[in-house]
């Protein structure tokens, strides 16, 4: 099963999503993908209230910031959870390391679900604001929006975060 989680910052996208991989993982361990790289910080206070949240849920994190084509998902999980689409998407395309496209992140999510078997994936909604920014920004946006289209597409359940509430758009957990 892959489920998408979209909503906009701080929405309560993330425990949406831990809570759905947990349901998903029937007992299991659990594989958590990040891809926020520690700059800042406020990346170093996000990284740590995540990893405060997945406390004692049978989270084990592995970090990486680039090269999703190659990334080799370990065995042995019930479930897995990709944090998130908007942050590897960046680093690929604006980091030094990056591959200068999404396809490599489309390829990791395939290998977490068929190593997994259930993929819980999460992505933002930055598309609301009506700010014209600079091209490389608006190319960015241009390039989430289509990936996130492209997931939604393949995913057997879509739902946004609206103030921690779940709104399904596709699909339903059982």
């Amino acid at each position: 099963m892959r489920i998408l989680v979209t909503g906009g910052s701080a929405s309560g996208k993330s425990a949406l999503a831990e809570q759905f991989t947990v349901q998903c993982s029937a007992g299991a361990k659990r594989l958590y993908l990040a891809a926020m790289q520690p700059f800042g910080e406020d990346a170093q206070f996000r990284i740590a209230r995540h990893k405060a949240l997945r406390a004692g849920k049978g989270f084990d994190t592995v970090e990486r910031y680039t090269d999703y084509a190659h990334f080799v998902p370990p065995m042995g999980y019930g479930a897995a959870l990709f944090e998130c689409v908007s942050n590897a998407l960046a680093n690929e395309l604006f980091s030094p390391d990056g591959a200068g496209n999404a396809c490599g992140i489309e390829q990791c999510m395939d290998a977490l679900e068929d190593a997994c078997g259930s993929l819980v994936i999460v992505t933002n909604e930055v598309f609301s604001d009506g700010i014209n920014y600079d091209p490389s920004t608006m190319e960015y946006i241009r390039q989430l929006g289509a990936l996130n289209q492209r997931l939604a597409a393949r995913a057997d359940v879509v739902v946004e975060s609206v103030c921690g509430i779940p709104v399904f758009w596709k699909g339903e957990l059982g």
